[in-house]
């Protein structure tokens, strides 16, 4: 068994991409060091529509490969062992990606489904739903829609500052840790996501939710999770503004 964090960021800004390279090496330590010390197996790098590979020597917590992409109708993480260098920024559909994801051995998962996305909605065959750190999802929904669609849950811290790893992660049933068996578990349901419910945890995730409520990228909590219904247009869609 394993703990894994499988949604997390080398940097905490994104409006320059060179100065953002410059920084990612540093990221990526810094995101090792307080996964180690949060008795963390490994990390997944998932950066926003771009896939670097790090070299961390000796380091005793591994850094496994992944990409957040943006696609037509918000965002999705692909894990796994040949994730693509870079993809075009609010281009590709859910389908497309969950299509990329398994062509290159990669487990695809529906990220924070109920915060600035619809991709919940799209006729994709996904590996997995995330339980995301940031805790603005209402639990019950993200529950209720992994229930619908069949698949398993899976935790994510979404950590854009090192501070953040491990806030929520996934456990892993694997005999090893690599990317081909962590996509691999999690394609074949061996997953369970933790969260952390500190208090000071509590405190950040209604921090969360009030940024994120007035930029109007959260839905209105509803006496009953949201079934599936049937998907809008790809049209009717337009690509939600990247996450900062």
């Amino acid at each position: 068994m394993f703990s894994v964090d499988i949604h997390t960021h080398t940097r905490f800004f994104h409006g320059v991409p060179s100065l953002g390279r410059a920084y990612d090496p540093v990221g990526v330590r810094l995101l090792a060091k307080m996964a180690g010390y949060r008795g963390l197996d490994a990390v997944v790098t998932t950066n926003h529509d771009y896939y670097r590979e790090f070299d961390l020597g000796e380091e005793s917590v591994a850094v496994l490969p992944g990409i957040e992409v943006t696609t037509t109708r918000g965002h999705a993480l692909v894990v796994g062992p040949d994730p693509p260098e870079e993809t075009p920024e609010g281009k590709l559909t859910p389908e497309q990606t969950v299509e990329m994801a398994h062509a290159r051995g990669c487990a695809a998962v529906i990220a924070h489904p109920f915060r600035n996305s619809t991709v919940r909605e799209a006729d994709a065959d996904f590996d997995a739903v995330e339980v995301n750190g940031k805790g603005t999802d209402p639990a019950a929904w993200v529950e209720q829609l992994a229930e619908n669609r069949g698949l398993p849950l899976v935790g994510g811290s979404d950590a854009h500052y090192p501070v953040e790893v491990g806030r929520a992660y996934t456990e892993i049933d694997a005999d090893e840790l690599t990317p081909e068996s962590v996509a691999a578990a999690i394609r074949d349901g061996r997953v369970s996501p933790k969260m952390d419910r500190s208090p000071s945890q509590q405190l950040l995730r209604r921090a969360y939710k009030l940024i994120h409520g007035q930029k109007g990228w959260l839905e209105h909590p509803a006496p009953e999770p949201p079934g599936l219904g049937t998907p809008p247009g790809e049209e009717e869609n337009a690509p939600p503004p990247r996450e900062s």
